[in-house]
């Protein structure tokens, strides 16, 4: 049985969460102030200190719980669902609610009027200036 399919291998499933996290054994490594070869043994072990484990599940910002559930299987089933779902309950939860050229504008003229009302202080304070 490889370390694929072994559903309690702490160490696969750490590796794995790392990976997706788009994290290196490095990175890991420097966190909890080990070696990086001391990583790679972690994730070959099959099972994990519970003290080690709570490390390392911080540094991975997931609970030492999801790593013990980690499923690859229930991963790619959410990726999946999320990308082939074509429901309009999905399209409306992700469409734009507003329009962006709009948003530019708005900003556009807020800047105008912003720079209008410095334009207007800078001349009130001149006009005072000069009649004192």
């Amino acid at each position: 049985m490889s370390t694929a399919t072994k559903p309690n291998h702490i160490g696969y499933k750490i590796g794995r969460i790392r990976e997706l996290r788009g994290l290196k054994q490095e990175f890991v490594a420097h966190e909890l102030n080990v070696s990086q070869q001391t990583i790679s043994k972690i994730e070959q072990s099959e099972t994990v200190d519970e003290q080690i484990l709570e490390q390392i599940a911080n540094i991975l910002g997931v609970s030492a719980e999801g790593i013990k559930n980690f499923s690859e299987e229930a991963v790619f089933n959410i990726i999946s669902n999320t990308f082939n779902n074509e429901s309009v309950a999905y399209v409306e939860n992700y469409k734009c609610t507003f329009n962006p050229l709009d948003k530019l504008i708005e900003a556009y003229e807020e800047n105008r009027k912003l720079y209008e009302r410095l334009l207007q202080s800078e001349r009130e304070k001149v006009e005072f200036l000069k009649n004192k």
